[in-house]
């Protein structure tokens, strides 16, 4: 994702990086040399028009295709960002509730737990991206369980497995009981659930008919257009034919680009950035203050300050 500020229009109308330029190219280059072409033959061969007025009709409709598009892949991006909201929540609160529980009686055991949180984020990251991979937590867990998480089926589902085992491991050695076991655990399950949402993103595009219907009714208007204005613009229908092209091939750019947000493409949601966040966050209940194991029955309880 591109950090920008809103305010800064001068600086935007010169932004090439994330503004679908180097995508979109081509096309519009093409139609547009498609359109000195029709010129070309208007004025020394033959000499050909079509009524404006189809095109008006038309551009309404396509109009309000495009709107869908972007506003149905605008959706996708926006619930991709309130599930990786979620991925975050859930993350500090397992960190949090591990940290006070479990921490004061086996350091060893939370720090498990927050890395391997940790490796789950990262394992989520790239489930998206079609990779397998658990970041920079691959050189501080062991070996043979990293090997294992990145040899099965579904890498966030075994670690997620792996953290509810170490859940249980602490429910057993008495640091926490069976309802605390549970109430933490709904952290873990939430990732599983979160994971599966984006999965559902990026395995389910827009209806293929929509796609191809609205990029063959991009190219029939656009390549036509010519000829509408060609009767009352002349040759300024070649800038106009340019600037149409340009934001008509732009807008279903940006719903093809923001369609999948996950991936890596300049528009698409900052995940390292987000990973790199709750590594932090997580590592922080570690390395933070000391922890101090509970009093035992008996002991005397500390004075109140007055």
């Amino acid at each position: 994702m591109i950090d920008y500020d809103a305010h800064h229009w001068r600086r935007h109308l010169f932004a090439i990086r994330g503004s679908m330029i180097r995508e979109i190219i081509y096309r519009v280059a093409t139609t547009t040399v498609w359109a000195i072409v029709v010129g070309i033959f208007d004025e020394y061969f033959i000499h050909k028009t079509i009524p404006s007025v189809v095109h008006g009709l038309v551009g309404t409709a396509l109009g309000l295709l495009l709107v869908f598009r972007t506003n149905a892949s605008y959706d996708r991006f926006w619930e991709g960002r309130k599930l990786w909201g979620g991925i975050v929540n859930e993350s500090r609160n397992l960190a949090r509730s591990s940290r006070v529980l479990i921490a004061p009686h086996d350091p060893k055991l939370h720090a498990d737990i927050v890395r391997w949180a940790i490796a789950w984020v990262y394992a989520a990251m790239h489930s998206l991206r079609g990779r397998k991979d658990i970041g920079p937590m691959a050189d501080v867990l062991p070996k043979g369980s990293v090997r294992m998480a990145l040899d099965a089926q579904h890498t966030p589902l075994w670690i997620a497995t792996r953290i509810t085992q170490l859940l249980n491991e602490a429910r057993k050695k008495g640091y926490i009981d069976t309802i605390q076991t549970q109430s933490i655990d709904q952290n873990v399950q939430a990732f599983i659930d979160y994971v599966g949402a984006c999965e559902r993103i990026v395995k389910t595009p827009l209806p293929f008919a929509y796609v191809v219907h609205l990029r063959r009714a991009l190219i029939m208007y656009t390549f036509t257009l010519p000829f509408a204005l060609l009767k009352d613009l002349g040759w300024a229908m070649v800038p106009a034919v340019f600037m149409v092209a340009y934001i008509f091939y732009g807008i279903e750019e940006i719903g093809v680009q923001i369609e999948d947000p996950f991936g890596y493409d300049d528009n698409d949601l900052p995940l390292e950035r987000i990973c790199t966040t709750i590594e932090n966050n997580l590592l922080a209940t570690i390395d933070g203050e000391v922890f101090h194991a509970p009093p035992k029955a008996g002991d005397e309880a500390p004075q109140s300050i007055v």
